[in-house]
């Protein structure tokens, strides 16, 4: 039973992780171009693949500021404003 709750759930999130992986994926190569870049002594592309990779961290943190927002949203609506109670 629980097998299939994970196939269930990898399933449905998997649309949600999509663009956290190319994020991911993005960030990985900008480090490997630094790491080479570094190995190198090319002071000039060091520069610039850091600023790529701290655009890349920004996107990222964007993403997530925008997908917190959007649920503190759509959970604020479903609070009832009315006193149930009486």
């Amino acid at each position: 039973m629980t097998a299939r709750l994970r196939l269930l759930a990898g399933a449905l999130l998997l649309p949600f992780l999509l663009p956290l992986q190319l994020a991911s994926m993005l960030l990985h190569y900008r480090a490997g171009r630094l790491r080479a870049a570094r190995a190198a002594g090319d002071r000039g592309a060091i520069s610039i693949e850091l600023a790529l990779a701290v655009i890349a961290l920004m996107l990222i943190a964007g993403g997530v500021i925008v997908a917190i927002k959007s649920l503190a949203s759509d959970v604020t609506k479903k609070i009832p404003t009315t006193d149930p109670v009486k």
